[in-house]
Parts: C-alpha cells; structure tokens; sequence
C-alpha cells in the first residue's frame, strides 16, 4: 500500500510540475548567476558588472555576479560547465578557458567546445605597456633593451595561458628575443605590480592602460592592432614599429551550460544585445575605450574558433604547456 501511495504522489509531482516548454517561455523566474572566471577588478569582471545592471532590467530579475578565479579561468568555467543548462548559471570569460586552455592543459574537467556560445560582450585592444621607468621610449629601443638584456626583463600577465601571457611569447617568437613570464591570478594583481615597478611589461587591454599612461603610471610603447585607436592617435601599432602582422586583441563573452535549451539562449542573446546597444552604454563604453560588439550566438562561435586558430598556432611553434 505504502509503495502504491508513493507512486501516486510521485505521478503527482510530475503533474503539478510545468512543463519544460513553459519553463522557458517564463523564463527568468529567479536570480540569475554570472560566473565570472577571473578576480574582481580586470577587465572581464568590469564589463560584466557593468552589463549586469542593465540586464537585470531587461530580464525582469536580479542578477548576480560571482568570481571564480584560477588557473586562467578554468576554475569558473568548470563550474558552469557542470551547472544545470537552465539559464541560472552563466559564464563571463576571456578567451583562455574556452579557445586555447585544452591545448596548454594536459587535460581539463570540462570540454570548452560544448559550452553554449550565448553573446560577445565586448573586444579590446591590447597595447605593449611598461613600467614608467623603463629604460625604452619607443618599441624599437625596447626590441633592442630585450636583445642586449636576454632573460632580464620580466613581463607580467593575467595568468598562464591568457592572452597577455601569449602575446608574449608571441612577441619572442616575432623578435627573438627572451623575456621572463611572472603569471598573476588576473588584471588587477598584475597591474598593481607593473605600477610598483615589480615587473617591467604588460601586454595589457586598451582601457586600463590609457589610464595609467595618460596619468604618468605606466607607458604605452605600442598598440597590437592593425589600425591605430582613435583614443590614442600618437601611439604607433606593433606593425609600424616594424613587426608585420602582430596583432593581440582581447574579448569578454558570455557562455551558457552544454545543452542549453534555444528559447532561452535566444531571450539572453536579445537582452545582452539591446543592452550594448543601448545609448547610453555606448557612451559609457566608449569613456572606457571598450568596443561594444554583441551579435548571433553563431557570430561569437566563429570569433572562438578563429582566436583558438590564431593562438593555437603560437603555442604549437612555442611549444607552451602547463602543468
């Protein structure tokens, strides 16, 4: 009797329970959750609070913002790779954990080619930023500082296998000339001892690094673009310097659980692209030298496939691994 009355309430949950469907027509009913895999004050952590804000207004719920930093964004992007792929947990990340981690790993506990591609938020150029008392004033007494000085000069980055880490080794490959990586655990950190004069280079985004030059913290030797940024007219591109076709630039995306259901994908793809193109974050956006780009769920999976392309071939020709 007792096992009959179980099947019965069972049956009944079942019942009561809404259908998928409905779930994610309705959805969002509950906060959201944004994992961000790096610590709180880099880029990826700026722009997705940022973002956040408005979005919640557009979703009709609260969202929140959790950091997970370590082993250049893997931590955080586990995590949501394991989460529920019901829209409550997100992962806003920098390119490491879902294009070229799987080829610096020996092995990771997640599958970044599953995740569910949701949005871009925004890209970033990169520039070649050193500590204010750094002996070269321009890129072609620093290329010449690091050949006459091999092993001496130490760059900073936001952890193995970002993209500050690997423009790096892509700048010794383009120069031949040795340089001594010193990873931190994210922007900030790594920043803060560029400022201290710690550690004498940082291939570092845009945003953050016209602040430091404009203030006399740090200097902008050159951009990794193709073009010159219309923020900073009078700093030369890494090609003009005289190394063709060196290009670094950075994104922050924001990906969803393998297996994600298309309803909600295409609600949180809506929402994040209203929101970018929103007046009024454009202005915000562009005081803080970021390039708004959001587009299709299909758009963000092409620039993945393509970042892993370009820094997989550096990575193959450096031979970098991480334990």
């Amino acid at each position: 009797m007792a096992k009959y009355l179980t099947l019965i309430a069972a049956a009944g949950a079942l019942l009561a329970a809404p259908p998928a469907s409905a779930q994610q027509r309705d959805y969002p009913t509950r906060p959201i959750k944004i994992v961000v895999s790096l610590p709180p004050g880099g880029g990826v952590d700026t722009v997705t609070r940022l973002i956040s804000d408005k979005l919640a207004h557009r979703l009709g719920q609260a969202v929140v913002i959790e950091n997970k930093g370590g082993q250049s964004g893997n931590i955080g992007a586990e995590a949501v790779f394991n989460a529920e792929p019901d829209g409550y947990t997100l992962l806003a990340s920098a390119p490491a954990p879902i294009t070229t981690n799987p080829l610096l790993y020996k092995s990771l506990p997640f599958d970044p080619t599953r995740f569910t591609p949701i949005a871009m938020m925004t890209a970033i150029p990169n520039t070649l930023l050193v500590r204010s008392s750094f002996p070269a004033k321009n890129v072609q007494e620093f290329i010449a500082y690091a050949k006459a000085n091999p092993g001496k000069i130490t760059y900073a980055s936001q952890g193995n296998g970002t993209t500050s880490h690997l423009t790096g080794v892509m700048f010794e490959q383009a120069t031949g000339a040795k340089l001594v990586h010193v990873p931190y655990r994210g922007t900030a950190p790594a920043v803060n001892d560029l400022i201290g004069g710690h550690v004498d280079v940082l291939f570092n985004e845009v945003a953050t690094s016209t602040e430091m030059h404009r203030s006399g913290r740090a200097r902008i030797l050159a951009v990794t673009t193709a073009q010159r940024v219309p923020e900073l007219p009078d700093i030369p591109t890494m090609q003009e310097a005289g190394l063709p076709g060196f290009v670094s630039d950075t994104w922050n995306a924001i990906s969803a659980p393998p297996k994600t259901p298309a309803p909600i994908v295409t609600k949180l793809n809506a929402a994040i692209n209203e929101v970018l193109a929103a007046p009024e974050m454009q202005a915000q956006m562009k005081t803080m030298h970021l390039k708004p780009v959001g587009g299709t769920p299909a758009q963000m999976a092409d620039i993945v496939k393509a970042d892993t392309r370009r820094w997989g071939d550096v990575i193959r020709a450096a031979n970098v691994t991480i334990e």
